[in-house]
This record gives structure tokens, sequence and C-alpha cells, in this order.
């Protein structure tokens, strides 16, 4: 974990502290059931026990660590049960925010999205896995970001986040990275078509692809 928080504004330290644990869940260098060394990570960031702490309570509601008394924070671990509960609720949600977000997705929305895929298309070439990600998400989120659909993408977003961790991993193969441009390039043709069932049908085949590849992630694991 880089440390770069000299020049950090007290009223960010906190916020510096979140980005600074999700590049280590996201790199790798955190990985699913490992301790988080709260000392390590303050040190690496040049900051205090006090933001490291308020950072991992809100991964915690996020699910992408746990707290076990007396023993402290690690990187949760899922398993197959989870994960295909969590994909099943994210099919049921994400079908009826993208119904929802479609007709409202002008020329400007689709432009985003395309440029989110375009970013996502040199992240991988690049191999950075952690800019992937982060369009991958911007991708994704600007065809189900709505008005009116506030607790839904609040619910959405919390999915996501307690699978970060995997999905990291499971970018990690660069079959799977090129899939996934192949996969947005299929949804972007069926948003910009403006056609419902075409769009949710490849985003459940993108979906179903990844969560088939997670369950090997896990599987070999063991």
């Amino acid at each position: 974990m880089s440390a770069a928080a000299g020049a950090t504004r007290p009223g960010t330290i906190a916020q510096h502290a979140v980005e600074g644990l999700r590049r280590a869940l996201t790199s790798g260098e955190l990985a699913p059931g490992d301790k988080v060394r709260q000392e390590e990570i303050a040190d690496a960031l040049g900051i205090s026990l006090s933001p490291v702490r308020e950072a991992l309570a809100v991964l915690e509601q996020e699910g992408q660590v746990t707290y076990l008394p007396r023993r402290g924070y690690f990187v949760t671990e899922l398993d197959v049960d989870d994960l295909r509960e969590i994909y099943e609720l994210r099919a049921l949600l994400e079908e009826r925010a993208a119904r929802r977000a479609l007709p409202l997705l002008d020329e400007d929305a689709l432009e985003r999205v395309e440029i989110a895929a375009r970013d996502c298309a040199r992240a991988v070439d690049g191999g950075d896995v952690a800019a992937e990600l982060e369009a991958n998400r911007r991708f994704h989120f600007g065809l189900l970001e709505s008005p009116g659909q506030n607790h839904t993408l609040r619910v959405i977003r919390l999915l996501w986040d307690s699978t970060e961790t995997y999905r990291a991993m499971y970018y990690n193969a660069p079959e799977a990275r090129h899939d996934a441009i192949a996969a947005h390039d299929r949804i972007m043709s069926a948003a910009r078509a403006h056609d419902p069932d075409r769009l949710t049908a490849e985003l459940e085949t993108h979906r179903a692809e990844a969560l088939t590849r997670l369950e090997g992630v896990l599987s070999e694991g063991r």
C-alpha cells in the first residue's frame, strides 16, 4: 500500500483511509480471509489509527470486512451459496433498475457509458485491474441510475461491494477480462437500440458468466 497521506487534508483523512483499503482489496494485497493489520495500514498511509478504524467500519457495513471479537478485522470470505444469493438478488434488482432507466438514457448518458466501456478496454490492454474495476462499475451503473431509484441503487451498490474482492481475483484472468469487454459491447448495442428485453438478457448473460468464473475462483481457493 503506497504512502501518500503527507499532503492529505485533515477533512479527507478518513476517505483517504477508505480508498487505501479499497486499493489493497482490489489489488489482491488483502485477500479473502486475511487479517487487516491496522497499524501496518496506518503506517503505510501515513495516518493515525483513528481514520483507519473509521474506514474499517465503512467497509464492514459494505460487507467487505468482518469483525471478530478479540481477533480484529478480516477480509470477508464468501462461500458458493453466499455468492449465488448475491447474484440472484442482483439479477432481480438490476433488471428492475435497467428497465426503468433505459427510456431515460439520452445521447449524453449513452456517451458516458461508452466512455466507461472504452476506459475498461484500455485498462484491460494495460493490465490495470484496479482501473478496470472502476471503469466497469461506471459502465454498469451508468445503465442503471435514474431518478426515483435511490433505494434500489443503494442495495445494488452494497451487493457489488460485498463481492468486489472476488471480482478483482476474477479479473486477474486475461480471458475473463477480454470476455467482459465483449459482453460490454453487446450490452452497449442493446442499450443504443433502446431494447429493454435484449438489454436485460445481455446483462443476465454477463452476470451468469461472471458467477460461473467466481464459483471457480472459490473452488480453487479451497
